[in-house]
């Protein structure tokens, strides 16, 4: 399996933006699609954002199109997601995933398809 270590939440104001990163490490020579999901309080975790091994197809949770962008650098092993125009509803507990790739293109939105997580960073959004 892969290690995950995420970084870069905070506290911002609404319309702010912070970016994270996900730094992967162990078995990095192996092919994973990369996903960020988040838990708010008293809320189950929810999918966020996930992209593929190749980088070239990206799936985003409706509330966050056209405001988060989910990135990768496979030769620094680190994936970020930049959140712009933040809300107060994003506050939550951002988790980074990795699940082994099938092919360079594919990605997956479940929580059951990754495999290796992260311990989570904090995100709060002032109103």
């Amino acid at each position: 399996q892969v290690q995950l270590v995420e970084s870069g939440g905070g506290l911002v104001q609404a319309g702010g933006s912070l970016r994270l990163s996900c730094a992967a490490s162990g078995r990095t020579s192996s092919t994973y699609v990369m996903g960020w999901f988040r838990q708010a309080p008293g809320k189950e975790r929810e999918f966020v954002a996930a992209v593929s091994w190749s980088g070239s197809n990206t799936a985003y949770t409706d509330s966050v199109k056209g405001r988060f962008t989910i990135s990768r650098d496979n030769a620094k092993n680190t994936v970020y997601l930049q959140m712009n125009t933040l809300k107060p509803e994003d506050t939550a507990v951002y988790y980074c995933a990795a699940a082994l790739a099938l092919y360079g293109g594919n990605y997956y939105t479940d929580e059951s398809s990754f495999t290796s997580w992260g311990q989570g960073t904090q995100v709060t959004v002032s109103s």
